[in-house]
């Protein structure tokens, strides 16, 4: 019997929970899900900027575990760009965090040519 699975924290529900192509039918492509906790990965690592470990204490599961979905997020990403497909988000174990819970709130790493209160290409100017 497997172990059963621990619950990932997550910090905010997403605002859309469906994306894909506009001009086709759901079936004709099929539909992708992608689990609260995948999309949850990808909002921390990629757009937050944490690193897997940051990530991992995040959402209370080991560096392994929050590689892995990762990964599986990435590859239902690409398929559902590549072979246009609809990708909805739902479902998987997941703890909802409170609103500012502490943990959750960390100022957004800065993009490279980004600097506080002004972009890069107006401070050379």
């Amino acid at each position: 019997m497997p172990r059963p699975q621990k619950p990932r924290n997550v910090c905010r529900m997403p605002s859309q929970d469906r994306y894909g192509p506009l001009d086709r039918p759901e079936s004709d492509a099929g539909i992708i899900v992608m689990a609260i906790d995948e999309l949850e990965t990808i909002r921390l690592l990629d757009y937050e900027g944490y690193n897997q470990e940051e990530a991992a204490r995040q959402m209370n599961v080991a560096r392994t575990t929050v590689q892995r979905i990762y990964n599986d997020a990435r590859n239902k990403v690409a398929d559902a760009l590549v072979n246009g497909k609809q990708m909805n988000i739902q479902g998987g174990i997941y703890n909802l965090c409170r609103d500012n819970c502490g943990t959750c709130v960390r100022p957004r790493r800065l993009r490279m040519g980004q600097r506080r209160g002004k972009d890069w290409s107006e401070e050379q100017k």
